[in-house]
């Protein structure tokens, strides 16, 4: 099952800049399928695009993300995504 996970971040850019490596590896090291993910041109958040075994899979890995465990982010959400396989 794919997710999309979209987040904003709050206008911390000193502590969001020092958190910002730990984030991107923790993403690339889980080794997900169809893993995609980046931030949005201005740096006020991004998208993360991966597949997991079920919501609750998918949440825990979120949960995990260092900006979720650093309380960096101003809002996000999460949803499953059907995508066109054409």
């Amino acid at each position: 099952m794919r997710f999309v996970h979209v987040y904003r971040m709050k206008p911390e850019q000193d502590r969001v800049g020092a958190i910002a490596p730990r984030h991107a590896a923790y993403w690339r090291g889980l080794g997900l399928l169809g893993y995609l993910g980046g931030p949005f041109n201005d740096r006020s958040g991004g998208v993360i695009s991966f597949e997991a075994g079920s919501r609750e899979e998918a949440e825990a890995l979120i949960a995990a993300d260092p900006f979720v465990r650093e309380q960096l982010l101003e809002e996000s959400w999460t949803k499953g995504w059907l995508v066109d396989p054409d």
